[in-house]
């Protein structure tokens, strides 16, 4: 069991306490400087701005330097021996630990397999492209079979189709229960596609954890369910409370539950063919503010249209005045 006491991410900042899920993959989900690298270098023990202990099984991992510890990390600035074959690079925490020969050659050309580079593994990483060169670094990683492991926005360089691969790739390969993966991201897609629990950070801080689907259900406040909103959430104030909605929970005809109507006043529409957004912005309570809808299919509306739009009054949250 892997626990954060009294961490503090970055000067000034509320330090709090985190328990990760035990052989399981934690999503640390944050905008940038919200202190998710800071997060990792801590646990890995390397130099930060944080502060605090980590805890391994109740062990105090403060003593120990970074070689000694049963951490394993990939940064997104992919690190590679330069000297050494596709197949060296993997092979070498297996080296450093005293593994045989014999049994690393097998070990090795599963990893590579696993991330498409089994044909790569006599080239040196300068052969390489960026995110052959990361998968390598992926590859090493997963090689040492640490306690922990650490990946910090790994795949954010890649291409996006390269990256949907990879990451069906990525929990397969790490669904042995044995070690504890931190994966750290921007991209609330993550939560859902890798996530089984989730822990939120916005300025150093912990807003929230717990499974995805919880956090996403019931966000504690406003900060939290814009984390995990694709846009952004809309927030607007009625009867002096501050509230949300999400993009994809408004509609262009009233639901049959019971429900809010807003109207929009467009400002742009784009498209992706399945999906498209419209921008705008609504007036609530004399407040005006910028707003997207995110609706399936295409749409006649265009730029200058007044529309009005719909949502559910179960899937509008409701905050405490300057919360979030």
């Amino acid at each position: 069991m892997l626990e954060l006491d009294q961490a503090c991410l970055q000067p000034g900042g509320q330090a709090f306490d985190h328990t990760f899920r035990p052989g399981g993959m934690t999503v640390v989900l944050g905008p940038n400087q919200s202190g998710k690298t800071n997060l990792c270098r801590l646990v890995a023990g390397l130099t930060s701005n944080a502060a605090g202990r980590v805890l391994l099984d109740g062990e105090d991992l403060g003593p120990q330097s970074p070689a000694q510890r049963p951490v394993a990390m990939v940064y997104q600035a992919f690190v590679n021996y330069p000297n050494l074959t596709v197949a060296d690079n993997i092979a070498s925490p297996m080296v450093a630990a005293g593994i045989k020969r014999a049994e690393r050659g097998p070990r090795v050309r599963a990893l590579a397999a696993a991330l498409q580079i089994d044909d790569l593994l006599q080239r040196l990483p300068a052969e390489l492209s960026g995110g052959q060169q990361q998968r390598l670094a992926i590859a090493r990683a997963l090689a040492k079979q640490a306690r922990v492991l650490l990946l910090d926005e790994p795949l954010v360089n890649l291409d996006f189709k390269l990256r949907e691969a990879l990451e069906v790739e990525l929990r397969e390969l790490l669904r042995d229960g044995q070690t504890t993966v931190i994966y750290t991201s921007s991209d609330p897609r993550d939560a859902f596609n890798l996530a089984d629990e989730l822990l939120l950070l916005s300025g150093g801080e912990k807003l929230q954890a717990g499974p995805p689907l919880q956090v996403y259900e019931q966000p504690d406040n406003a900060a939290a369910m814009h984390l995990l909103s694709d846009p952004g959430t809309n927030l607007f104030a009625r009867h002096g409370a501050r509230c949300g909605v999400r993009p994809e929970h408004l509609v262009l005809e009233p639901p049959e539950q019971d429900c809010l109507r807003f109207t929009l006043q467009v400002h742009a529409v784009e498209t992706s063919g399945d999906e498209t957004f419209v921008h705008g912005r609504v007036a609530a309570d004399a407040a005006s503010d910028d707003w997207v809808v995110r609706l399936t299919g295409m749409t006649t509306l265009g730029a200058g249209q007044a529309v009005d739009v719909y949502a559910r009054r179960q899937d509008i949250r409701e905050f405490a005045d300057g919360a979030g």
